[in-house]
Parts: C-alpha cells; structure tokens; sequence
C-alpha cells in the first residue's frame, strides 16, 4: 500500500466518512424466508455449512450473489455456530506410535543437492522420537523407514498412527481407507493394527506434528554438507538422543529417555523384521559368478556357480539369497552395469567349484591403482603398468 493510500484512509476516518458500500442491502436480505425455514427444517440457530445453504439457494431459488456475499449476510445476520470441544486422550504406555514425513528441499548430500524426506516417529505416552532420512517416498521406501524406526525405538508399539499417504491408504480415507496390501501384510508380519487419521485433521496426530515442527528448526540439515546420507543419519540420531535427556514428558514429569526407558517395557519386541522387496527372481549363476537382474549383472561367491539363486529388489539394495540366507549385497539401480565384489572370486576351492585363477602381479597392479584416490594414482599409468610387465 502507498502512503498516499494511507493518507487518503487517515482523511476520511477523520472526517467521519462512512463506506457507502456499507448502507447497500445485502442481495440475501431478500431471501431471508427461505434462509430461515432452510435452518427450521434442519433444526438449527445459525448455518453451520453456509456452502451447502448457498447450492441449496441457487437450485431452489436462483440466488443470484455469490458464496462471499452471502457469508456477510449469515455472519451479520445470525450467532456464531456453537464451538466443538476436542477430548484429549492420553494413550497408556506402549499402545500408540504416530508417523509422517517431512519434506527438506535442496540439501547438500555427497556434492550435489537432493531433496530428503524425513520419516518421523514419536511414541505417543513417553513423547521419545526417531527420524530416518529416505531420498524416495515409494512402498519400499515407506518399508523400510517403518523397519529402521522400530530399531530405534527399540521395540513395537501396538498401534501406528498415520496419514493417508498413498504409500499406506491406496484408496479413500481414514477408517474406511483400503491399506495398501504390502503395508497390510507388513504390518501383519510385524504385529502392529494401522490407525489412519480421518482426513484433513492434523489434530488427530498432533504430537507427531509437532515434533515435526520442531525438527525444522533444529535438525535443519540444510545448514552443513554432509558426505553421506549415513552421516547425516548418525548426527541425527545421535543429537536425538541429546534432546531426549533435555526434554520433559508430560506423561511422567521426567525427561523423555528416562520414561522410554519405563515404556520399553510395554513394547512388543523386535522380530527379525522383513526385508522389503518390489522385485523377485530365480537365477542360475555363471562360469563367471554373476547373475542378471534388472538390466545389470551381479555377482555371487564362486561357490555358488551353477546353482539356481533367488534375487530380490530391495529398496537400497539387490540380495541374492539361496536356502532363505544372502550370500550376496550389492547397492541397487547403480549407474554401472556391472557390478563386482573382488572378495567373491577369493577362497579355496569346494568339492564341486575350482576357484578361480588369481590375478596375477598385472591384475593386482591393476586393482591397487584402481583402489588409489584420483589424485594419487600414477600421472604416467603406462609407465606403473609396463614396469609390472618386465
């Protein structure tokens, strides 16, 4: 606004001007009947939907003013709507976790911007809270940040409560949403009842939400580059903790680690928590010990070489299991296409696998130079390499 404007306002508030707009009759006004035999039918004192009063006017009556107009009209005409009180529950000690994400946009992660999610969890009786970083948001994601939170947590509660994420409710809302069959069966295997929030209620989780805000101001990750997301992770938790000594509970007057500690105990344990996986195939292993998995190969200890192999498509990762135990790790959807662990060719040969020959003094050569930094490799690599040769 100018300071013209200002001036102008200031002149007529002076003079005692009044906005002739406001000597108009409502277009309403004219419509008051209807308004009053509309509320006299559903029994109430004021409209508490004025948006339904308002379709209501235009099919029955072809109310020509808008929406806007006829809020003036309800709100000078008629009381306020009753306020709507809220119980609060306090949850016992064990019976509730609430989880969403949060969204940090433009962080410095390995010397490069990325934007992370934060998955939060904060048990509802003792207020103790765990944050996993996540770069995706997909099931496997929403997986796997689940398994990592219950780690830390040190236990499981008897119910999780959530937000309709898409990850978790695939169609409508609250309690008449349809899970997601993976959570679904996760949650199953895990042994916890999901609790979705209705819709458009952030109050219904509110302890989470906070918690939420609160991180934003002081786990900001924005503030530093991090070298890794598993650095990031570790100050994370480890300043966690920090604040779980500092904060106070409500529930018990003490600091929130002392009544985790106390709530720990109402906890169901942590299984052996399923690795999620999206993909899932049957492979026979190569002469050369790798097998072929989206587009890549991997490769497998040599004394799995012509046996049949199963491979999963983790979140982070491609395991390769046979006999229901991994033999093999490596990180999944990789730039390169071939991807190798040296230690898989290494060791003894087996009654029904010769291992493979060894490197040699070149390949050796070879591997050393490839393992050096960029700035201390040979600056004549032809020269390290022929001096090998002789």
């Amino acid at each position: 606004m100018s300071e013209g404007a200002i001036r102008y306002h200031r002149r007529r508030q002076a003079a005692g001007a009044v906005d002739g707009r406001r000597r108009q009759a409502s277009k309403a006004a004219a419509f008051a009947e209807a308004i009053d035999a509309w509320l006299a039918a559903r029994g109430e004192a004021a409209p508490c939907n004025v948006a339904e009063l308002h379709a209501w006017l235009v099919a029955e009556y072809d109310y020509p003013g808008s929406l806007r107009s006829l809020q003036r009209y309800v709100r000078a005409t008629y009381p306020p709507p009753p306020k709507r009180a809220r119980r609060r529950v306090e949850t016992p000690p064990g019976a509730q976790a609430q989880a969403d994400w949060a969204v940090f946009r433009r962080v410095w992660v390995g010397g490069r911007q990325e934007d992370l999610l934060a998955f939060e969890m904060q048990l509802s009786w003792s207020r103790y809270a765990v944050v996993v970083w996540s770069r995706r948001k997909h099931e496997l994601a929403w997986l796997s940040v689940h398994n990592e939170a219950f780690r830390r947590l040190g236990g499981i509660p008897a119910s999780v409560r959530i937000d309709n994420e898409k990850t978790a409710v695939v169609q409508g809302a609250g309690a008449w949403g349809m899970i997601h069959p993976a959570y679904r069966a996760y949650a199953r295997a895990v042994r916890f009842h999901i609790d979705v929030c209705p819709p458009r209620a952030p109050q219904a989780k509110g302890k989470v939400e906070r918690r939420i805000r609160d991180h934003r101001a002081g786990l900001d990750p924005c503030r530093r580059h991090w070298e890794s997301l598993a650095e990031l992770q570790a100050v994370t938790d480890d300043r966690l903790r920090q604040l779980a000594r500092r904060r106070t509970c409500p529930a018990t007057g003490t600091d929130v680690e002392t009544a985790w500690q106390r709530e720990w105990r109402h906890l169901a344990p942590v299984p052996v928590l399923p690795e999620p996986f999206d993909r899932v195939g049957t492979r026979r292993v190569g002469d050369d010990c790798l097998v072929a998995f989206e587009q890549r190969q991997y490769s497998v200890p040599f004394r799995y070489v012509g046996q049949r192999v199963e491979v999963r498509g983790c979140a982070e990762t491609v395991q390769i299991l046979t006999e229901g135990r991994v033999i093999a790790s490596h990180p999944r959807h990789t730039e390169t296409r071939l991807v190798l662990d040296p230690a898989h060719f290494e060791g003894p040969s087996t009654e029904t696998v010769i291992a493979p020959p060894p490197l040699g003094r070149m390949g050796e050569r070879l591997q050393a130079i490839a393992a050096l930094a960029p700035e201390h490799r040979p600056v004549d690599l032809y020269a390290a390499l022929a001096e090998v040769a002789r």
